[in-house]
């Protein structure tokens, strides 16, 4: 009698075993960021689970694409994270942003250490070190100019607690995605705490500014985009975004769809609002109809002036020839403008706080302010205006004191009752 013939895996399986712990365990080579090939292992419920998850990473080992290996440095795993995985997630200004703080910070601080033993230990020293270094030595930048510790005088430029927080984000997301790839059983930079950064302050124009910069503004040509930002809220992207077509001057409404932004790859290029609250219908006051008809009819004399130079990009703020307007090139007009204004400097964006600012104390509901915005939750809302509430709280209760304050010789006050026990 013939011994049962041994069950022999398929070509390319890899190795699958059951552990004690009663889990699957798979394993395989595939191809590392390095362009090696790497011996990876995955886990699952059952054979079938762990079989499909090693059979996927051998699917994209095979098209090319590079797979984390457990034994994998962190700057080697960043690498793989950033090219394959957040540049299909991210807008491509937010992905350059990563890339920048994972080469500046990141991969000099915790490159060489391995995944796999990365301790919350050592996440919690790196931050602490960036925090008190100088980025100005740290990054070489000195060497070059010949200046602060190059010639012994340190500038001691350090982060700011925001930007440190940012990089503690952007470690958390590139872990949270190798734990969801069973490279690491948890996301250990979860496990530290950073202290919260001071909300970053903003300076909104008071009504009367508010009143001189739109006064001093209707002489300009783009009278009507400020009006909108003041009057609505408009993000700059959105309101350089916008297009004939997504208005409805008749009903007084605007359709807020895209935002035009700069990025490296594209240019000046139309991109999906922000988030999808962003994405948002909202109603014109009287005051911006009238601007926007009027901003229409000049441009259509523009349209004719230009000729065949013109560039019919269908946006309602664009240049003299039609083509779009660069957001840094309406900044510095906005700076301009303040100066003829007589006006304090403040960013456009402030332009947008002015807006929330102004409603807020005016009384106007939270909720309907969140929605006018574009914010994706209520708390987003409430905390960057928490001081305007704060203020309006005070004012209530400085008007209550004042009416339960007593009066002399109040006819309307009740003589004093005896004490009853």
């Amino acid at each position: 009698m013939t011994a049962p013939r041994k069950k022999t895996r398929a070509n390319g399986e890899g190795t699958i075993y059951q552990r004690k712990d009663g889990r699957w365990e798979a394993a395989g080579y595939v191809l590392a960021a390095d362009g090696s090939r790497k011996r990876v292992r995955v886990y699952g419920t059952t054979r079938k689970d762990a079989a499909n998850k090693l059979a996927e990473k051998i699917t994209d080992s095979n098209r090319g694409l590079p797979v984390a290996a457990a034994d994998s440095t962190v700057g080697m795993y960043l690498a793989y994270w950033l090219s394959s995985v957040a540049i299909h997630r991210l807008r491509e200004n937010t992905h350059t942003r990563y890339a920048t703080c994972i080469r500046l910070h990141l991969i000099p601080g915790l490159g060489t250490k391995r995944l796999a033993r990365l301790t919350a230990k050592d996440v919690r020293t790196f931050l602490d070190r960036l925090r008190t270094t100088c980025q100005c030595c740290a990054q070489g930048l000195d060497a070059a100019k010949h200046h602060c510790c190059a010639v012994g005088e340190c500038c001691g430029k350090r982060l700011s607690p925001l930007t440190v927080t940012y990089v503690h984000s952007v470690l958390k997301s590139a872990l949270e995605h190798a734990v969801r790839e069973d490279e690491l059983p948890r996301n250990i930079a979860r496990n530290v705490k950073t202290t919260a950064p001071r909300p970053r302050r903003f300076t909104p124009l008071t009504a009367a500014e508010a009143r001189q910069l739109l006064l001093v503004s209707k002489t300009d040509r783009l009278h009507a985009l400020y009006e909108l930002a003041l009057r609505t809220g408009l993000r700059k992207g959105e309101l350089l975004g916008l297009r004939w077509e997504d208005l409805d001057l008749d009903a007084g409404t605007a359709s807020i769809r895209r935002s035009l932004q700069r990025t490296r790859t594209g240019g000046l290029t139309a991109l999906p609002t922000k988030t999808r609250a962003s994405e948002r219908r909202i109603a014109l006051p009287t005051e911006c109809v009238h601007s926007l008809k009027s901003h229409r009819e000049r441009q259509e004399a523009e349209r004719k002036a230009a000729g065949a130079r013109w560039k019919n990009s269908g946006l309602v703020f664009v240049v003299p020839s039609g083509g779009p307007i660069d957001p840094a090139n309406l900044t510095r007009r906005f700076g301009r403008l303040l100066d003829r204004a007589s006006l304090r400097r403040v960013r456009f964006h402030d332009l947008r706080h002015s807006t929330a600012t102004l409603l807020l104390e005016q009384g106007v509901d939270l909720v309907v302010i969140k929605e006018l915005l574009g914010h994706a939750h209520i708390g987003v809302t409430a905390g960057v205006y928490a001081h305007v509430r704060l203020r309006l709280q005070r004012q209530a209760i400085d008007t209550l004191g004042n009416v339960l304050s007593p009066i002399d010789d109040d006819p309307d006050v009740p003589p004093a009752a005896a004490v009853v026990r």
